[in-house]
């Protein structure tokens, strides 16, 4: 063979060569939420950092719920979808199961009484991470506090000495010194948590609704008083008592904790935070808020290879600088005691404020059986049903307690659908 055959031979073999591995795309984790464009900004960002480390598989995040096309992995789901959600048949893969048989450890908070019972199972094990959770403080337009000659930074300790502060700003002109955010949730299922008074009552094996007590008809009886007298103006839609504050038309609100980030982004004037007051004439008060909020759910159904994934986007949500950063930008509460400490610094100033005055409310006491969150009162359609029965209050139509227990009669003959 010649040297040009030769040559062509050799060419010849050498163009046959295995092909060069083509490296996959990493797999999609879809997650469906309904934060709002400010808090689906900074999941966002959390899940840019958890891409960036992640080889084999990606999340996705877009606005969404669990009903929607798309079969997502991940649910963050408000209240009312979370009802929804749970009804009938399992659609849900439990948070603890995904994170055991992931091998990743879970060290979220042990689902403490002050948080809603939905999120645990019979033995305490979490089947949702509470990522959106808050307690109702109370916030104050510093400003407007120190144009009537009050001081912003004394504190407000009882009911009472409030009103003399509300007395104080209507008298100097305030069209609005007091509002309400979420009236139900706020002077009926956290005021009786804040004093250790029940909302429900045991009946043989089951509970029945009790918040019409001593202390829930004060209450009320006492905003009603105010509203006459135009210390205090509530609104209809959910947010638009914070939007009121927020516009510096309203003095005073009591909102979740989580508005904090909104009210720091969105107001002209210096925004201060405290804890409820309480009414001094009930022993042992103040006691403990309670925490409610939205949750992240595993949906069911999916392969073993992406509840691992899962599984370490979990964990790593977890870790102490991203626990900060989700706080300091969602304004929700700590997910486990790391997050916890890391909000105690005083290296982060007023950022975590919100979640110092939160923490410090809902661990004030021990919570009790009287102070622990109901599956009576805490569900979504409940709390309508109160806020319906007070807003007859506020129009005149019903003295406190006549709505009150109207509203107990009324959420007792709704207790069997909604909890079976």
């Amino acid at each position: 063979m010649g040297m040009m055959g030769a040559g062509a031979a050799y060419a010849a073999k050498a163009v046959v060569r295995p092909p060069a591995a083509v490296a996959s795309e990493p797999k999609e984790i879809q997650l469906v939420h309904q934060l709002g464009p400010q808090r689906e900004e900074a999941l966002k960002q959390l899940v840019e950092r958890f891409n960036e480390r992640s080889k084999d598989y990606r999340l996705s995040v877009r606005t969404g719920t669990w009903s929607d096309d798309g079969s997502p992995h991940l649910m963050i789901l408000p209240d009312e979808d979370m009802e929804r959600f749970l009804a009938g048949k399992p659609r849900y893969k439990a948070l603890s199961a995904v994170m055991r048989e992931g091998g990743v450890p879970l060290p979220a908070l042990k689902p403490p009484a002050i948080m809603a019972r939905a999120l645990v199972d019979a033995k305490g094990r979490l089947l949702a991470l509470p990522v959106g959770l808050s307690t109702p403080v109370l916030y104050i337009n510093r400003g407007e506090f120190r144009r009537v000659g009050l001081d912003p930074d004394a504190p407000l300790k009882t009911w009472f000495e409030l009103q003399q502060a509300l007395g104080r700003l209507f008298d100097s002109g305030s069209t609005c010194p007091y509002t309400v955010s979420q009236p139900g949730r706020v002077m009926i299922e956290n005021t009786s948590a804040w004093h250790n008074e029940p909302v429900s009552a045991r009946q043989g094996k089951s509970e029945r609704p009790s918040f019409n007590g001593m202390l829930q008809v004060k209450h009320v009886a006492m905003m009603a008083s105010w509203h006459r007298a135009r210390y205090l103006r509530i609104f209809g839609a959910e947010s638009e008592a914070e939007q009121r504050f927020a516009s510096g038309e309203c003095a005073v609100v009591a909102a979740p904790s989580a508005s904090w980030t909104d009210f720091r982004r969105t107001a002209k004037f210096e925004v201060g935070i405290a804890p409820l007051p309480y009414h001094e004439d009930f022993p042992g008060a103040p006691q403990n808020t309670l925490a409610d909020g939205a949750a992240m759910w595993v949906a069911a159904g999916k392969q073993p290879a992406e509840y691992k994934a899962i599984a370490r986007f979990i964990g790593f949500w977890l870790q102490p600088e991203n626990q900060v950063a989700w706080q300091r930008e969602s304004g929700y509460l700590p997910l486990n005691r790391a997050g916890v400490f890391a909000a105690q610094s005083e290296v982060l100033g007023p950022d975590l404020e919100n979640i110092k005055v939160a923490v410090s409310q809902l661990n004030n006491k021990p919570a009790t059986v009287e102070s622990s969150a109901s599956p009576i009162v805490g569900h979504a359609r409940m709390l309508n049903i109160l806020d319906e029965e007070l807003s007859a209050v506020w129009a005149d139509r019903k003295p406190a307690k006549e709505a009150l227990d109207n509203a107990v009669t009324r959420v007792q003959a709704a207790i069997a659908p909604v909890l079976r």
